[in-house]
């Protein structure tokens, strides 16, 4: 194990875009969304993300499922779509995410090395049970942490806490794993050890230092950790 990570006993990951791919839930429907499927999976996970922020800054917290409707209808309306049938279905498809390649592998590794892993999401609990059961990570999961937990959203450092608090564990001990810059700087400036998963080689967000590690999947987080 690397001197940075020498005490890291816990790897903690965001959900989405860093375990499972958003933009699977449009891919189910394409034959109905046709050329404009891209550009409304875009819009909408952009939305939902803003949403998320804007509702943590006004104090008014609903929670993610309702989010990514309200984002999902804004897409679909944007792009001139008015079918409320597609649009329950692809909130059903939000369930039923896949996973990126790599997870499941990665997942068991860890586990076999005896560190411990989570979840750290800005999901609804139902949210995140269904797409962990849907993407078999059950048993290679030891524990989902939800926002709603608090009722306000990543990244604010009180959503970070709950990881400390729910494994009794300290800052150190801890490598988190996100896909979004946004929560990587929120993860750096709380303290911990942060990996970016950057996937698609976004630059960096000019909100905190870089994190520890910068890789583009998560085979990398075991050589990293020298396991």
């Amino acid at each position: 194990m690397k001197p940075e990570f020498k005490e890291v006993s816990l790897c903690v990951f965001d959900a989405y875009g860093t375990l499972f791919d958003v933009h699977s839930a449009v891919r189910q429907h394409v034959h109905s969304l046709g050329p404009q499927a891209q550009a409304i999976s875009m819009l909408w996970r952009q939305k939902q993300l803003e949403y998320t922020w804007l509702r943590s800054l006004m104090g008014r917290y609903v929670d993610f499922s309702q989010v990514t409707a309200e984002a999902l209808h804004y897409a679909l309306q944007t792009h001139a779509i008015s079918d409320a049938a597609l649009e329950q279905r692809l909130l059903l498809a939000y369930n039923q995410l896949s996973s990126y390649p790599e997870v499941i592998a990665t997942l068991r590794q860890l586990r076999g090395a005896g560190i411990a892993t989570a979840i750290l999401s800005n999901g609804s609990p139902n949210m995140l049970q269904a797409a962990v059961r849907y993407a078999g990570l059950t048993d290679l999961i030891d524990q989902v942490i939800s926002v709603d937990d608090l009722a306000i959203y990543k990244p604010d450092p009180r959503v970070y806490q709950l990881a400390l608090d729910a494994f009794g564990v300290t800052k150190d001990q801890v490598l988190f794993h996100s896909s979004n810059a946004w929560d990587v700087a929120g993860a750096v400036n709380f303290g911990f050890n942060v990996a970016w998963v950057n996937r698609f080689s976004q630059p960096p967000e000019p909100l905190s230092r870089s994190p520890d590690l910068e890789i583009d999947d998560l085979h990398q987080v075991v050589a990293a950790l020298s396991i």
